[in-house]
């Protein structure tokens, strides 16, 4: 009966291990593979991501309001004590 029950228990795990995703030498999951994307489509779609890149960071460099916001910032030289609640000097 012991024997059966190790029997049981390894044909379980190899039979888990044959549906499994296997793990290749890179340490890559690989469940799927697909064929790779031809060269032509690699190359529009670096080149539409490239200009997009270039679009955010040009519209970021010439209008920064549109991330920041349309306010200007406060001078904190300009603040009394009482605006930062720092009690008078003179009181003990």
């Amino acid at each position: 009966m012991k024997q059966l029950n190790r029997l049981r228990c390894v044909s379980r795990i190899l039979y888990r291990t044959h549906q499994m995703p296997q793990r290749r030498h890179s340490g890559h999951l690989h469940y799927r593979s697909t064929a790779p994307a031809p060269r032509k489509n690699q190359i529009i779609a670096q080149t539409i991501l490239g200009s997009m890149w270039c679009w955010m960071l040009w519209r970021f460099y010439h209008e920064p309001e549109d991330v920041l916001g349309h306010f200007h910032l406060p001078d904190p030289s300009k603040w009394t004590d009482q605006e930062l609640g720092i009690p008078p000097d003179n009181e003990d």
